[in-house]
């Protein structure tokens, strides 16, 4: 637990300087700044959520998983590597927790419209019609997805609707990057025939 005075040190560094960055933010949980962890958990809860969402299917499901990521993390941060990215790691984490979770019930999975809700600002707001449409066409495609296999259905969630890299992508399922790259690309194939009303053929 971080004492008084450093949190107060943190505090005033927040209110006076730039934010800190991501190795500063690390190296100080490390040594025990709760806040600096509580730092952390609130730049990436949305994005590990999404994640778990992705791979788990359902919201409660997701809720737990990102939630023990978090636990699990502050607990093995003693172990990470100063230096390396923090996103990957705890996407990975966030990953294992969803996919037990999965397996443990033995549930089909399926996405829910909130995987899609990543926060995009700047930019003229669409016209109705261009929403309507843009809604039509993301309702198209979930649907499509949750009729996809589970790996397929994971893969592209993670690579395209969370914009996750190949990196954190394979990161996430605990699969070597070109695994991932070739059940994208099969899994991207069979989605479009999908789409196109074809038959799949796997």
């Amino acid at each position: 637990m971080g004492t008084a005075p450093a949190r107060a040190v943190y505090r005033r560094q927040r209110v006076e300087g730039r934010p800190l960055d991501e190795n500063e933010l690390v190296e100080r949980a490390q040594r025990g700044d709760e806040r600096a962890f509580e730092e952390i958990v609130e730049r990436y809860s949305d994005l590990v959520f999404r994640t778990a969402l992705a791979v788990a299917g359902r919201p409660a499901d997701a809720e737990e998983a990102a939630q023990d990521a978090f636990v699990k993390a502050h607990a093995a941060l003693g172990r990470f590597r100063a230096g390396e990215p923090l996103r990957p790691w705890l996407l990975r984490i966030a990953g294992n927790e969803a996919r037990n979770r999965v397996r443990s019930a033995g549930r089909h999975t399926s996405l829910q419209l909130r995987v899609t809700e990543a926060a995009r600002t700047g930019g003229a707001a669409p016209s109705p019609e261009a929403a309507a449409l843009a809604a039509e066409e993301r309702y198209r495609l979930l649907e499509a997805l949750n009729a996809s296999d589970p790996d397929d259905r994971a893969v592209i969630a993670l690579r395209f609707l969370l914009d996750l890299s190949v990196a954190e992508t394979a990161a996430t399922l605990g699969l070597p990057e070109g695994t991932v790259k070739s059940r994208l690309s099969r899994a991207l194939s069979r989605l479009r025939a999908r789409l196109q009303g074809e038959a799949v053929h796997a």
